[in-house]
């Protein structure tokens, strides 16, 4: 018996492009997939990554205060929320003229400028690795250290470049907010590049130095918002085990245990795959019911009636 769904979609870097022109027209390709979705009736919220936005948004601010001494430099989480606002226009204005090009005329799409807690004491803040900005020479790199703080480390003989934490989402500050606009069944954009990276401290809420892995952000939107499944959408149509190998194997269908095993033996490179199965394994994990799938952005419909994609469930 077919059943609607609540679905919170995580949007991989392929479906937004590298600059503005790319965003414009990569954004009408990921609407007719998630209008796919919408158009069968289900419920669809979108979680969207911003590395190269974010980036492009960075280096612009950073370049303006090199130019201005008036110009302080820009704050990354500042970064993160202008780039949630430029990828949420492109992306809600895409979906509102797809769906009235199937006949939709009431199309209630919103972007939710969404901070994201963090804990102040996460680990990820005493070993910064997420690499963020241009490359820079050995004297620039000298500056930024000395004149903004940041810390700086050398990338494979490539240049210097600025690192920051990658802590796990511990709340999502707009979820009231956003659980009402979903119940009142509208189309919600939100923890775009995985939130605007907040820590409580007494009763304001202060940006960090950090990036947050959208996926993870995701994975806690649905758990929250009590959906039925946590899409993610990547550059390949199944996850595979000993991926490149003469022995690669293309998975359809895991159980938790079967997925949390192939983690343990290590089958997931980190910064690719691997926090994308942790991600669907914590969903699936998370109640009975709860699916995962991580497919092919293009492939999200056939997904969804198990024609293909890896499925991850208790």
């Amino acid at each position: 018996m077919y059943k609607r769904k609540r679905i919170v979609i995580a949007l991989g870097g392929n479906a937004l492009g590298n600059t503005l022109p790319e965003q414009m027209t990569a954004v009408k390709t990921t609407a007719k997939a998630l209008c796919d979705l919408i158009e069968e009736g289900h419920q669809v919220v979108v979680v969207h990554g911003n590395g190269p936005q974010v980036g492009m948004i960075n280096n612009a601010m950073a370049a303006l205060s090199r130019e201005d001494a008036d110009q302080p430099n820009t704050p990354l989480s500042v970064c993160v929320a202008m780039s949630q606002a430029y990828i949420g226009y492109d992306l809600q204005n895409a979906l509102r003229e797809e769906l009235r090009k199937r006949g939709f005329m009431r199309t209630p799409v919103v972007t939710v400028i969404t901070q994201v807690r963090v804990d102040e004491e996460d680990p990820a803040f005493s070993n910064p690795s997420k690499p963020i900005g241009r490359f820079l020479t050995k004297e620039e790199a000298d500056h930024q250290s000395q004149a903004y703080g940041h810390i700086m480390k050398e990338d494979a003989g490539r240049g210097y470049r600025r690192v920051v934490a990658s802590p796990k989402p511990a709340e999502i500050v707009e979820k009231d907010a956003i659980s009402s606009l979903v119940d009142a069944n509208k189309i919600v954009i939100c923890c775009g590049g995985g939130g605007i990276p907040v820590i409580l401290d007494n009763d304001h809420l202060r940006g960090a130095s950090a990036v947050i892995d959208k996926d993870f952000a995701s994975c806690l939107l649905a758990k929250e918002l009590d959906a039925d499944m946590l899409i993610i959408l990547t550059a390949v149509e199944k996850v595979a085990v000993n991926f490149g190998k003469e022995n690669e194997t293309w998975l359809d269908d895991l159980t938790v245990s079967e997925a949390k095993k192939y983690v343990e033996e290590g089958q997931f490179a980190a910064g690719s795959m691997l926090p994308k199965v942790q991600a669907a394994i914590d969903f699936a994990a998370s109640g009975t019911g709860r699916t995962a799938l991580i497919t092919l952005l293009e492939k999200a419909k056939d997904g969804i009636q198990g024609k293909t994609g890896t499925k991850i469930h208790l």
